[in-house]
């Protein structure tokens, strides 16, 4: 497996991870800063990419455990000076030789470590130092040990070397971080991370995208779950191969899930991530509750289940939910229509202060 390989593997898999921890991740920004932005978002992603990088690029490919070639140890701190000399004595461009630019990667691929403990965890060169050389004492020791005894011996060099220089990145990468405005960096910039604020339409909009990705989750995670237990536990493989138990439970998994916390709450498990609620209207809570379900996730979810008109059925009310995204007042869409409620700030409802769509 070469080095872009390598990437891309890093890549898909944090999408993949993305995909499981984005409505976390929405829930936890909205609580601890009060609101999501694309920028921080989008930081929050690449570190997702980066530390699985980590992992494939010192860990993988692993070896095939019949042509498996154990190998020794460094423990000679600067050894790789000794290299680095070798490396200009010989004839040729220096940057290009294996041993400088070995170098370099270790360096290159700890600094962004640093980097990201300062701008989104706020921590100094110290925790970038401690977190570095941690780290990399624990990823040289799993080489070390053959992947904690996986292997029978060590496939690739323990190198004290690699941890200074992974340490050393890591540094770097903290002091970079100074070119980001301090008040970009960590949590100190919010002063009140519960202070209600204005309902947007993009906060409706990620709540929806929010109960999107849950409910596939959720129906993913309830189709697989039901086949490894008939297969595993009950021992029925032809009802794996049928299917028909694992669709019906995965279909109606998050139908159940959705409707318990909509009823419950008046929200559904989007809203409850951005801190958003329906409420008011001329109808009581019994019965708009149910028509804010249905007017959302739950319609979508609904005619998903329609014989051979799913397809179309979902688009339309996909469009439909959409346009009235857009052109009802504060974004309070189908389920604001259906239920007659209004989308207010959960943060409002608790301090008795509401804060006004816009």
């Amino acid at each position: 497996m070469d080095q872009i390989s390598l990437g891309v593997l890093a890549i898909a898999l944090g999408v993949a991870a993305g995909f499981v921890l984005f409505v976390p991740f929405v829930a936890v920004s909205y609580r601890r800063r009060g609101t999501l932005t694309f920028g921080r978002f989008a930081l929050w992603a690449a570190f997702l990419v980066y530390f699985l990088a980590i992992w494939t690029y010192t860990l993988l490919p692993l070896p095939d455990p019949d042509t498996l070639r154990c190998v020794g140890t460094n423990l000679n701190v600067l050894e790789f000076v000794e290299d680095i000399r070798g490396a200009v004595a010989r004839p040729g461009n220096t940057l290009t030789d294996p041993a400088v630019l070995q170098l370099l990667f270790n360096v290159l691929l700890f600094l962004p470590l640093g980097f990201f403990l300062r701008v989104l965890g706020g921590r100094g060169i110290l925790t970038a130092l401690l977190v570095g050389l941690g780290l990399s004492l624990f990823i040289e020791t799993t080489q070390l040990t053959g992947v904690w005894g996986l292997y029978p011996c060590a496939y690739r060099v323990f190198d004290v070397d690699d941890m200074l220089t992974n340490t050393t990145g890591a540094v770097l990468g903290s002091l970079v971080a100074f070119v980001v405005p301090k008040r970009h960096r960590g949590y100190s910039a919010v002063a009140d991370p519960d202070a209600p604020r204005p309902v947007t339409r993009g906060r409706r909009f990620v709540a929806m995208l929010c109960d999107w990705l849950g409910t596939t989750i959720v129906t993913l995670a309830a189709g697989v779950g039901v086949q490894l237990w008939l297969e595993y536990v009950v021992g029925d493989h032809d009802a794996v191969l049928d299917g028909r138990i694992s669709a019906t439970v995965a279909a109606a998994a998050p139908l159940v899930v959705w409707l318990v916390v909509v009823l419950v709450t008046g929200g559904t498990i989007g809203d409850l991530a951005v801190e958003l609620r329906y409420r008011g209207g001329p109808l009581p809570a019994a019965v708009a509750r149910p028509l804010r379900f249905v007017g959302g996730i739950g319609g979508y979810l609904l005619l998903g289940l329609v014989p051979d008109w799913s397809g179309i059925l979902v688009t339309l009310f996909g469009v439909v939910s959409i346009v009235l995204l857009f052109t009802t007042k504060n974004g309070r869409g189908l389920p604001g229509v259906l239920s007659g409620q209004a989308v207010v700030d959960a943060r409002g409802i608790s301090r008795g202060t509401p804060v006004p769509p816009r």
